[in-house]
């Protein structure tokens, strides 16, 4: 007989996603009364926690018509018949074994009280672990001698974001350029439009490939080397350049440290296919997450406001508007907006991107990093017909509290799209900004 496990649930978890209800297999999960109180706070709320708690509070009452929440429902989370786990809502209120010093009126200490009660009790609720996706919680919990995690059923590895290399010696490479295309080598594995780096060691003989129908294919060259008068200054910016402009690859992430030209790489491949007639507008959002303490209420209408969260969009547009002949900054201004105006540029907050269809546009989600797994998504399943989405970001960059290099949106997509045929993901690797920009993001 497996041994009985317990999860105590923090009220971030449950809102960072509502599935985790049924993320813990066929093990016991407790929900403290304190999230109960804590979720009704969240419950009016537009965006992304406020449908979270909404959803959590429904799958609860749903719950709580088949059984006792009190004493425990089954959950219907089992595969294939396995078998389920249960839930059950605990107040903890009687339990008096507790620091003399915690302040009950906290309501993290709250649900602490819960997790101490049940480790109690290990004959009836064995192993009780705490999940919390608040760093200073699981510390006040690990001191306190309960065992504490983080949830991590979406999370992936930053680290190892997979990206291709291959050693050849000169005659295969030779043999590359004559065929154009190869097969890739025995028990060597690569994903749907994966670029590859070909080189044979100890020389500077090296070809770039790219991985689609079971075929090692000759990376196309780009036209006139450059895209909207953007030329690549790295093998990294070369790659995401093709991917961008490949009408193949309907979905790119593009990950990398600040100033490696992410933005700047999609914003020029959007306006040259805008120009070509394969989209009908360029469609760019971002979340809106501070950076420090929040500027508070902006003034203005809804296009007023986001001007200000859009900043970094108006000054990438900008450098590529420029031109010999027009340097003029409001003559660059004024082509943004009646780009805006045409219905070609259109600048929106993903707030109010949920219930859209998006057509043949090129949709970019700046600062994605800041994204949980599920508004990714979210935003994804917007895409109509002929619709191109790219997600950039700096996982390193991170302003939300509650997600790390591993568990945000954009790294999460990453990794589970890297089998799917129409994904491209690179990873810029080198500060293209400025010398400045490349020495704060290496030694900052």
């Amino acid at each position: 007989m497996s041994e009985i496990k317990t999860f105590v649930l923090d009220t971030n978890v449950l809102l960072h996603s509502a599935h985790s209800l049924e993320g813990f297999a066929d093990n016991r999960v407790v929900i403290p009364m304190t999230v109960i109180e804590e979720l009704d706070k969240f419950k009016k709320n537009q965006d992304e926690l406020g449908r979270n708690s909404r959803q959590v509070v429904r799958k609860l009452d749903s719950l709580r018509k088949t059984g006792n929440l009190s004493e425990g429902v089954r959950l219907d989370n089992g595969p294939g018949g396995a078998p389920c786990g249960t839930v059950q809502v605990v107040t903890g209120e009687d339990f008096e074994k507790v620091p003399k010093n915690m302040d009950m009126s906290i309501p993290d200490n709250r649900i602490i009280r819960v997790a101490l009660m049940l480790k109690d009790q290990p004959g009836k609720f064995g192993k009780v672990t705490l999940i919390s996706k608040d760093l200073n919680m699981r510390l006040r919990a690990d001191a306190l001698g309960i065992d504490v995690d983080d949830y991590e059923s979406q999370k992936v590895s930053y680290d190892t974001l997979y990206s291709g290399t291959l050693d050849l010696d000169l005659a295969d490479l030779d043999k590359f350029f004559m065929e154009r295309q190869m097969d890739p080598p025995e028990g060597v594995t690569f994903f749907p439009n994966q670029y590859i780096k070909l080189k044979v060691p100890g020389t500077n003989k090296s070809g770039l490939g790219f991985y689609r129908d079971g075929k090692i294919i000759q990376a196309p060259p780009l036209p006139e080397d450059k895209v909207w008068n953007i030329k690549p200054r790295s093998i990294e910016q070369r790659i995401a350049l093709l991917l961008l402009m490949d009408p193949a690859v309907q979905a790119v992430t593009l990950v990398g440290q600040a100033g490696s030209g992410k933005t700047l790489l999609a914003l020029a491949a959007a306006l040259e296919q805008l120009k070509m007639g394969r989209y009908e507008r360029i469609l760019v959002s971002r979340p809106i997450v501070p950076m420090g303490n929040d500027i508070g209420y902006l003034p203005g209408d809804k296009d007023e406001k986001l001007n200000v969260w859009m900043q970094p969009i108006f000054d990438n547009l900008d450098y590529l508007l420029h031109t010999g002949k027009e340097n003029n900054d409001n003559l660059v201004r004024k082509k943004i907006e009646e780009m805006r105006r045409a219905g070609k540029l259109e600048l929106e907050a993903l707030t109010y991107i949920r219930g859209r269809s998006i057509p043949r546009q090129f949709v970019i989600v700046d600062e994605a990093q800041n994204l949980t797994p599920h508004e990714v998504k979210t935003i994804v399943s917007r895409a109509g017909e002929d619709t191109k989405m790219v997600f950039t970001g700096d996982p390193d960059q991170i302003d939300n509290p509650y997600l790390d290099a591993s568990s945000n949106g954009l790294t999460f997509m990453a990794e589970r799209f890297k089998k799917v045929a129409m994904h491209g993901h690179i990873t810029l690797k080198k500060s293209e900004r400025s010398p400045l920009a490349a020495a704060a993001a290496t030694y900052l």
